[in-house]
């Protein structure tokens, strides 16, 4: 364990940079938003730290939009995985030898039967 290798973001010390490095970055922009003449469209753009609030705000909107679509959205866990076999209508083998050797033949017709068009 002693020899395993040390990646960048295993150090905490490193997590910590990066943030201020983020941090500084942010306040950096703030910032230069009133040094910068922009060239505007609409007088609200005018406003001191109008696009950072308005990112803000467009993020927020986004998540709770979106967690109010999964609520009718979201799909059971077992959703996806194939329909329980009922033990009248189907046979499954017994190993993955007896499905390739064709001793369960009717596992064999199953493969194919759920056509939609059929």
């Amino acid at each position: 364990m002693d020899n395993e290798k040390q990646y960048l973001f295993d150090n905490p010390k490193n997590i910590q940079r990066v943030l201020y490095l983020l941090y500084a970055c942010c306040t950096l922009l703030v910032i230069l938003d009133f040094v910068i003449h922009r060239h505007v469209y609409h007088s609200w753009e005018n406003l001191p730290i109008f696009y950072p609030i308005y990112g803000f705000v467009g993020c927020v909107i986004l998540v709770l939009i979106a967690s109010w679509m999964r609520t009718f959205l979201m799909r059971p866990e077992g959703y996806y995985d194939e329909p329980e076999a009922d033990d009248n209508n189907h046979s499954t083998p017994t190993s993955d030898d007896d499905a390739v050797s064709g001793h369960a033949t009717d596992a064999k017709k199953d493969i194919g039967d759920r056509n939609v068009d059929a």
